[in-house]
């Protein structure tokens, strides 16, 4: 019997051993390629990239996964119990693995086998964390293996507080959502504070699968997980009963916040940002480093600049007619179904799609497209309103030459079924007229509006297009456009900044110039094709004048002019042939309107900048516009010492008194030049038209003392916009709306004198002082040791002054090839 049984021990033991053997051999060899857990205490998650104007609101979120990482700490601690009650109660007991969790869950699966369930599992927080964090999802047996062994290492080497932070931040959510602070803003627009029992249980019912509990798509299976974390909230003490009972009768009031820009119509100026900083600092850091990027954006300025350009586009294709419905859809049936089909750009609030139901003399019925809920599904709601017959007058239609007949009534234009683009009807006091609806048409040119601080290069507002979701192609920092008339006070600032005067007189007369061997003589032309003989510089810019423009060029010579369209930013290497006076060189609308700001700050050179700062994932400043160090503004304490002062160390590329004076001859273009409708602001303005050939592109660049704005309208492909489409007409109306916006509230401050600046009297035609008690007379800006001319001069009279009598001066030209204006 003793052999036996030693016969027996000893076999169990060699099992045993062997055993052990096995199943060290299997521990060793999974181990062996276990990843280090140890990059947990490194870790660095994906955070998004968040943009921010400069009043501190959020304009965009550039990420691919949706997290914000906040610290355990500032976790509110109903929503750790919250996931802790479904996830793992055991979590602060066990070591890595609970135990008792395991063998529940072997003996739930085996009655899940028996009656074909699905199995459930035993997985700690600690072993999703190694999951998560250093394994696949793969569901085998090694898997398994490795997160039990990784869970009881990480256990070891990390604290509770850090292995649940790491948790709750990795975490995927659904709806984009990575981690629990980004969760309760896209899911409520909470932050975490502000979450309810109902809402803490409802996220901690997702983490197995976000889509399977859906809050439209599988409300009733989410609303009953929900119910279950609440009741295991209740069990383990963290809920009393009578609150679980009233979490549980709530819904779950899911309302997804918007992933795209929120402010409105800021899509393109967070777009352009979004490009720098992927050019700066690579998809990797743009898309998952955290950065926080403080821009140099005016939400309410953005808002007015939109509202000025929409009306100015919207206004110049009225008077080119109406292009006719969108589409023609049947309205017999539930026309909401079909129209809610159609889409509608997103970014163009407040019109809306509507179709007609019917069609009178005196106004058209119609019925607005259903909105769009929240759960992606369409309002069964058909909410209906009225066109009358005065809001649809402006639309004759569009013909292939000209226009047709003004509408005498509704049907004339709007057929049943005819989808439309509709806006609400505004009073005198711009107060909505309820059921009352305006039509429209989305204009068939673009534009774009930059504004600008001149004294830093700050872009406050920038709109590059009508819609954003139509086309994302910026207009005012992508397209590359002639601005004719525009670019001239460049020309005439090189000339006042060596030598000239706005009293220097040029001959206005006709000009032929030899080009190319082989080419015929260039002929350039004023825009009304008539010649005024010699006038002042002043008179030249205020009334555009073409050929002057172009002797002051050939006078001055263009490699002068050439260095200063470069100091200014305006080209990079202007090519000196005298049409490039005229603005036949391509540059942007940010370049012009940036060039523009120099000539409003005095001179000084500035850099136009979207950015303010940019901090890393750490708040560190890693980049700011502002590059100035004030080692004195660091001083903790005041002891009576002076104020720390920055100094200025912008470069001063013209003289001010030359910026001053080129201020003053712009000022003379709003007043009585070709920018009168400007006049309409009440407030001290300066600026430019520019109109190129065939009216393909109209400019408006000015300023106010401290605000710069710049307007382009144009096809995206060049073509004629139509006799008299000029600068004055298309783009000006768009910069007097804005200023008028944008300066209500702004006292009238003239334009800053630079000191030894002189003011004289002369005659505005001849250019010299003039005499007491003759004609009328103007104040003349002069320099430091200048003064008006004593001897009346004109430059440019070798044979031009013959020519001009010879032609019967200020008569219509009859040839010539015409040139930009």
């Amino acid at each position: 019997m003793l052999r036996f049984l030693g016969f027996l021990f000893a076999a169990g033991m060699i099992l045993f051993l062997a055993s052990s053997a096995v199943v060290a051999y299997v521990l060793w060899y999974i181990s062996k390629d276990l990843p280090d857990y140890e990059v947990l205490a490194k870790y660095e998650p994906l955070v998004m990239t968040r943009l921010h104007a400069n009043d501190g609101s959020l304009i965009a979120e550039f990420a691919k996964e949706r997290r914000i990482y906040v610290p355990l700490n500032a976790i509110p601690e109903k929503l750790i119990q919250a996931f802790l009650a479904a996830e793992d109660k055991n979590y602060y007991q066990h070591g890595g693995l609970d135990v008792q969790g395991i063998v529940r869950a072997i003996v739930t699966n085996v009655n899940n086998i028996r009656n074909g369930r699905r199995m459930v599992g035993a997985s700690t927080i600690t072993q999703q964390v190694a999951k998560n964090f250093l394994l696949s999802s793969d569901q085998t047996f090694e898997r398994k293996l490795k997160e039990a062994i990784l869970a009881i290492r990480i256990e070891r080497s990390f604290t509770k507080e850090q292995i649940l932070e790491l948790y709750l931040n990795e975490i995927y959510l659904g709806l984009s959502s990575y981690g629990v602070a980004a969760a309760a803003l896209n899911y409520w627009g909470k932050s975490l504070n502000e979450l309810t029992v109902s809402d803490c249980a409802y996220l901690a019912a997702l983490p197995k699968a976000p889509n399977n509990y859906h809050p439209f798509k599988r409300t009733k299976r989410a609303i009953s997980r929900r119910n279950w974390v609440i009741d295991r909230m209740v069990e383990n003490g963290f809920v009393t009963p009578q609150d679980g009972e009233k979490s549980k009768a709530q819904t779950l009031n899911v309302d997804p916040r918007p992933f795209g820009a929120h402010i409105f119509a800021a899509e393109f100026f967070a777009e352009e940002v979004r490009r720098y900083l992927y050019d700066r600092y690579g998809e990797k850091k743009l898309y998952g480093g955290g950065l926080s990027v403080r821009t140099t954006l005016d939400p309410a300025l953005q808002r007015k600049a939109r509202k000025a350009l929409v009306d100015g586009l919207v206004a110049y294709d009225r008077r080119h007619g109406w292009r006719g419905a969108v589409k023609t859809i049947e309205t017999s049936g539930d026309w909401g179904v079909e129209l809610a089909k159609i889409k509608i750009y997103d970014d163009i609030k407040p019109w809306r799609l509507a179709v007609v139901l019917s069609a009178d003399k005196q106004s058209a019925t119609i019925g607005l497209r259903p909105a769009r809920l929240s759960s992606g599904k369409t309002s069964s709601e058909r909410t209906q309103g009225e066109i009358g017959l005065d809001e649809v007058k402006w639309a004759r239609p569009a013909l292939k030459r000209g226009l047709g007949a003004r509408p005498k009534a509704v049907s004339d234009t709007l057929k049943v079924g005819d989808v439309i683009h509709v806006a609400p009807k505004l009073d005198k006091e711009n107060t909505v007229v309820a059921d009352q609806w305006r039509l429209m048409q989305i204009p068939g040119v673009d534009g774009a509006l930059v504004a600008m601080d001149p004294h830093t290069g700050r872009v406050l507002a920038l709109v590059g297009g009508f819609s954003f979701s139509e086309s994302e192609f910026n207009r005012a920092v992508q397209a590359r456009r002639q601005p004719g008339s525009a670019f001239k006070p460049f020309v005439y600032a090189a000339a006042l900044d060596n030598g000239y005067t706005p009293a220097s007189v040029v001959l206005d007369a006709p000009l032929a110039i030899e080009q190319a061997p082989g080419q015929p003589l260039w002929r350039p032309q004023n825009y009304g094709k008539k010649f005024y003989g010699p006038s002042t510089l002043r008179t030249g810019i205020e009334k555009s004048r073409n050929l002057m423009t172009v002797r002051l060029a050939q006078d001055m010579g263009m490699p002068l002019i050439s260095e200063y369209a470069r100091r200014f930013g305006i080209y990079e290497n202007l090519m000196p042939v005298l049409s490039m006076a005229l603005g036949a060189g391509e540059t942007t609308l940010m370049q012009l309107t940036g060039a523009y700001s120099m000539l409003a700050n005095g001179g000084k050179q500035v850099q136009t900048t979207l950015i303010d700062r940019i901090q890393d994932r750490y708040g560190r400043t890693i980049w700011r516009h502002d590059s100035r160090q004030c080692t004195d503004c660091r001083t903790r304490e005041w002891n009576g010492q002076e104020e720390p002062l920055l100094g200025d160390d912008r470069l001063q590329i013209v003289d001010p008194h030359t910026a001053y004076q080129i201020t003053s001859m712009l000022e003379g273009v709003v007043q009585r030049g070709t920018a009168r409708r400007v006049k309409a602001v009440g407030k001290p303005l300066a600026g430019k038209t520019g109109t190129t050939n065939d009216e393909k592109d109209a400019w408006f660049v000015g300023f106010a003392p401290d605000l710069t704005v710049g307007v382009f309208v144009g096809f995206d492909t060049p073509k004629p916009m139509g006799k008299g489409e000029t600068g004055g007409s298309v783009a000006s109306p768009v910069f007097r709306d804005f200023m008028t916006m944008a300066l209500a509230e702004n006292a009238a401050v003239p334009f800053r004198i630079p000191p030894g600046m002189k003011l004289i009297r002369i005659n505005p035609k001849s250019g010299l002082r003039a005499q007491p008690g003759g004609q009328a007379a103007i104040l003349e800006a002069f320099k430091p040791g200048t003064q008006p001319a004593d001897i009346y001069s004109v430059i440019g009279e070798e044979g031009g002054q013959d020519d001009y009598y010879a032609s019967g001066g200020g008569r219509e030209l009859t040839s010539g090839t015409g040139g930009l204006y």
